[in-house]
């Protein structure tokens, strides 16, 4: 025998034994054919002609309506329902009441190719195809498959007519588009099989559509017959092959299309899903399909044209279907099939084979010991974290930079950068804007013509425009209006500044965009859900990193494949606990000890930040501004941060001095201001001080001096208002002498030294800020801004906020009656940061958590953030160290560190590792390298007094850092 004849036949037996597997078989295959075979031979021939019949209900339909489908059930002994709009409460007691109603369990159906959402209200929504097909790494797929399916089980539904095996090749698709895995047929394939593995691991049967592929056309079969006018080695090759593929998978049943092929079906105008040739022929006997056969629904125009009072229906069968959906005329389709059935036109075993196969697949889905749907829970098992958790890897991964000409993706260099947002489209877009705005300024600009826009976005160098279009169903209008295209292209035509393109669309809206030449980056997420939003904000500024890859041909400048792939820049992020090895249910403890420091009074108003894994997982806010505010707190305060001054602004400046040469561990105070040469502080070295083992004094009440006999401010040292020589600001209405500079610092020079041991000091600082300011010959405050908090994006962070913030955005500190004899909101609560006008080394700067947790996340990072390196790892080991941990020191250079024994400014379930800081008004940060975590929490606590000790003495602080770590799971 010849050798290709051999090798031709022995291809034919493996393909042959591998399509003859039936994917309809259980793992207990011989229980399953006894009870198949059982129910079958009790059945009467009407009970099995009714088993053909899967009919159509919506849970939103009338009693009447509903109760007319009941009594089908019963009288016509149908086999199946199908389930359509309404919720999934009212489903659920329907499927229930139906169930009882039927003789035999029906099985339940639904298409729910993006999940239950795509019928019903209430329950969650997951991607569509397209967006999935964007995604390279197919066992995130498999995930969301996976959650459909115990979706669709827990609502008592057996098959879900997914995945859609469609090649979206026609971009005019009016059906299928978003519905497609993409173009390649690969890519379809791999997704395919993915989704369909994902949702049958969790019991529900798949159904692969619409065969033999409605991917190529601009006709909705809804209300036409749709052409697939192309040869038969074309279908071959795109068409027919994911369906073969995902037969060879083991796929459970495949929908057939109502569509005219005649390449496969030589009579003109007959319906796919009436063509013996194509169902029994190709599909069956080519194909070697050996699963459910479902027509595609029979009240479709594409189909009830070819036959009415039940044809269609026979005619469906008799080509070798096993279901027939949705169809017309139910008792009249029995009475005919009956009638074919008794004149020998339909056999007993064509019959027997469709009934014991849907026999078999109720098998399999656990219906030979049905159980109804439980209601208790049922909203929250379809409506969980677990979602939130498939949903959000889902749109990280899918989307995909297509052009990012300069590298302008993720953006850096915060510093240089004024940006613009504009909206085009009509659906909601303050996701995305409020995202944006976590990472820089970004100013939303509008224009009633386009004249004045171009005017307004002149200030700026960088303008992103977001074209936001409906996130309700992949159907919906996708496309720029013809208004948008032109002003696209005008402020694409404007070279002063960048322009970034993000689309929360179809990507085939691109197509209609003349030239990208002059857009520097488009970004397509896909769909304009919140979700999707957050996520292309973070993408764009470098907080994730683009995975994704284009599906399809979106233009011409951008085929089908197209992918930049982006690195994160380190920044954080954003997501849920869950991602980052935290239970969100223990962590939820943090909740009721904040409301504990409330209701206990320990403070008015606070806000909580915790990140891990550069994440941020819990950003709250608590209580209000006062406890006479009728505001609630929200992450936008901005509070006196009081101590953390020092690590946030003094310190970082000192450690890049430290690595330029400008400053040594080992000089002397007497090294950094000359005129301490005399003094007993000439010998304390900067490792010392900054260690806080510098036998300084714990501070030194500056402005007592400057009191008269009532303990009023003396008209000596200030005036009410500024003048000549009395420009130094303390609030609104006071002004210190500027002269009083140089007594702070000689007053410092004058100290005595305190005993050899560890002493919490604010001097250092004061000696500190005095050093850059003299090396650098610019204030503190304007050091700090260049070099920290410009470039990292903390736009919250400031000294002297009311210069930058509205004051209701800036917390009280206290009511002041003993030196300034007023509220404190928006000048520096510590006295003698306020006597240097708001600016101190040791106190002064004002900002929220995020920003806090910004610049902690910065060193958790080693002194990388945002694509800058900010300080170099050394530095950060080196300051973060405890150098006199043996004389019972715990501190690092500047940073707090973890307790020696049992007490200290911890939980004591930290790493040594891990630093931090407090502050007087409430005030607490920590970053830990060795579990990545990062907790920030602020509050008021001296309002409307500093003599509130409560939270002090409570250890709530450290209390929530425990629950932080009792939270952690892995």
């Amino acid at each position: 025998m010849p050798f290709l004849k051999v090798f031709s036949i022995f291809l034919f037996t493996i393909f042959c034994v591998h399509a003859q597997k039936n994917p309809l078989v259980s793992i207990d295959s011989a229980a399953q054919q006894n009870w198949v075979d059982k129910t079958y031979d009790s059945m009467s021939l009407e009970e099995k002609f009714g088993q053909l019949f899967m009919v159509m209900v919506a849970s939103d339909q009338s009693k009447e309506t509903t109760d007319n489908i009941k009594t089908l059930i019963e009288r016509e002994k149908i086999g199946g329902v199908i389930f359509s709009t309404g919720g999934p409460v009212r489903q659920a007691k329907l499927t229930n009441a139906f169930q009882k109603a039927s003789t035999l369990p029906l099985l339940i159906g639904m298409d729910a190719e993006w999940g239950l959402a795509m019928r019903l209200d209430s329950t969650y929504a997951f991607p569509w195809n397209m967006t999935l097909g964007a995604i390279t790494d197919s066992s995130i797929i498999e995930k969301v498959g996976r959650r459909i399916g115990e979706h669709a089980k827990r609502l008592g539904v057996h098959i879900n007519f997914a995945p859609d095996l469609d090649i979206n090749i026609n971009p005019q698709n009016p059906i299928i588009g978003n519905r497609s895995f993409g173009e390649v047929r690969e890519n379809v394939v791999e997704k395919g099989i993915a989704f369909m593995r994902g949702m049958e691991s969790a019991g529900v049967l798949s159904s692969g559509k619409h065969f033999p592929g409605h991917g190529d056309t601009a006709t909705d079969s809804h209300h036409a017959l749709p052409m697939i006018n192309f040869t038969r080695a074309r279908l071959d090759s795109v068409e027919l092959y994911p369906f073969r593929k995902l037969i060879n998978a083991g796929i459970s049943s495949i929908m057939v299309a109502h569509l005219e092929v005649p390449a496969l079906e030589i009579k003109e105008g007959l319906p796919s899903s009436l063509s013996e040739q194509i169902i029994s022929g190709i599909l069956k006997e080519e194909m070697g399909f050996k699963g459910l056969v479902f027509t595609d629904a029979l009240n479709m125009k594409g189909v009830t044209d070819h036959g009415k009072n039940g044809d269609a229906e026979v005619a469906a069968f008799m080509a070798g279907n096993d279901i027939l959906l949705m169809p017309t005329e139910v008792a009249k389709a029995k009475e005919k099939l009956t009638k074919a059935f008794e004149k020998g036109k339909i056999s007993e075993e064509r019959l027997a084979t469709s009934v014991k196969k849907i026999l078999m697949a109720k098998y399999k889905v656990g219906l030979y010991d049905y159980k109804p749907v439980v209601l208790e829970n049922l909203y929250e098992d379809l409506n969980s974290r677990k979602d939130d958790l498939v949903y959000e890897e889902a749109i990280e991964n899918a989307i995909t930079v297509v052009k990012n000409d300069f590298y302008l993706m993720g953006i850096k260099k915060l510093e240089n950068k004024k940006i613009a947002y504009v909206k085009f489209g009509d659906a909601d877009s303050d996701p995305f804007v409020e995202e944006l705005n976590k990472y820089a300024r970004v100013t939303q600009v509008n224009g009633k013509d386009i004249g004045t826009l171009k005017t307004k976005l002149k200030e700026f160098n960088l303008v992103i425009i977001g074209h936001h279009k409906s996130n309700d169903s992949p159907w919906k209008p996708y496309k720029f209006s013809q208004k948008e295209l032109k002003w696209l292209a005008e402020i694409a035509a404007e070279r002063s500044s960048n322009l970034i393109l993000a689309l929360f669309a179809k990507p085939y809206a691109l197509l209609d965009v003349q030239s990208f030449n002059s857009i520097d980056g488009v970004v397509v997420a896909y769909q304009n859900s919140a979700m999707a939003q957050r996520k292309a904000a973070q993408l764009i500024f470098g907080a994730i990193p683009a995975k994704g890859k284009l599906p399809v041909t979106a233009h011409p400048s951008f085929p089908v494949d197209t992918q930049i792939l982006l690195k994160s820049l380190l920044r954080l992020g954003y997501s849920y606990p869950e991602r980052v090895g935290l239970d969100a249910a223990k962590l939820a403890q943090v909740d009721s000890l904040v409301h504990d420091g409330l209701d206990s009074l320990m403070f008015p108003g606070a806000q909580v930040l915790i990140a891990r894994k550069g994440k941020v997982v819990y950003d709250k806010g608590f209580g209000k501004p006062t406890y006479e505010s009728k505001d609630s707190i929200t992450t936008d305060y901005i509070y006196d941060l009081a101590s953390l001054t020092k690590i946030l602004a003094t310190l970082p400046i000192i450690m890049k001095m430290e690595e330029d040469g400008e400053i040594a561990l080992n000089n002397t105070f007497q090294d950094l201001i000359p005129e301490y040469a005399e003094s007993q502080l000439k010998n304390v070295t900067v490792l010392k001080a900054l260690s806080h083992y510098g036998r300084l004094p714990a501070w030194i009440a500056f402005y007592i001096d400057t009191l008269d006999k009532n303990r009023k401010p003396s008209k000596e040292f200030y005036r009410t208002e500024p003048m000549d020589g009395f420009t130094t600001k303390v609030t609104d209405h006071l002004y210190l002498t500027d002269a009083y500079k140089d007594s702070i610092y000689d007053r410092i020079g004058r100290q005595d030294l305190k005993s050899n041991r560890y002493r919490y000091s604010d001097v250092a600082y004061y000696v500190m800020k005095k050093y850059i300011e003299d090396v650098y010959k610019k204030p503190l405050d304007q050091l700090a801004q260049d070099f920290l908090y410009a470039p990292i994006g903390a736009f919250n962070t400031s000294f002297n906020p009311l210069e930058k913030f509205p004051k209701n955005r800036i917390v009280p500190s206290e009511i002041d009656k003993y030196y300034r004899y007023e509220t404190i909101q928006g000048f520096v609560h510590d006295m003698g940061a306020a006597m240097q006008g708001g600016v101190g080394g040791h106190a002064g700067l004002f900002s929220n958590a995020e920003d806090v947790a910004k610049i902690m996340q910065m060193y958790l990072q080693e002194g990388f953030y945002g694509g800058t390196r900010f300080l170099e790892s050394r530095t950060i080991q080196k300051f973060n160290n405890c150098y006199f941990c043996d004389k019972h020191v715990r501190r690092g250079v500047g940073f707090d560190k973890p307790q020696l024994e049992d007490r200290g400014p911890t939980c004591g379930c930290v790493s040594r590792k891990s630093f931090g800081h407090s502050g007087f008004t409430g005030t607490y940060t920590w970053a830990d390298p060795e579990e990545e975590i990062v907790y920030v929490f602020l509050s008021n606590r001296t309002y409307p007094s500093a003599s509130n000790t409560l939270l002090i003495k409570s250890g709530l602080r450290t209390r929530i850092q425990r629950a932080i770590y009792d939270a952690i799971v892995n």
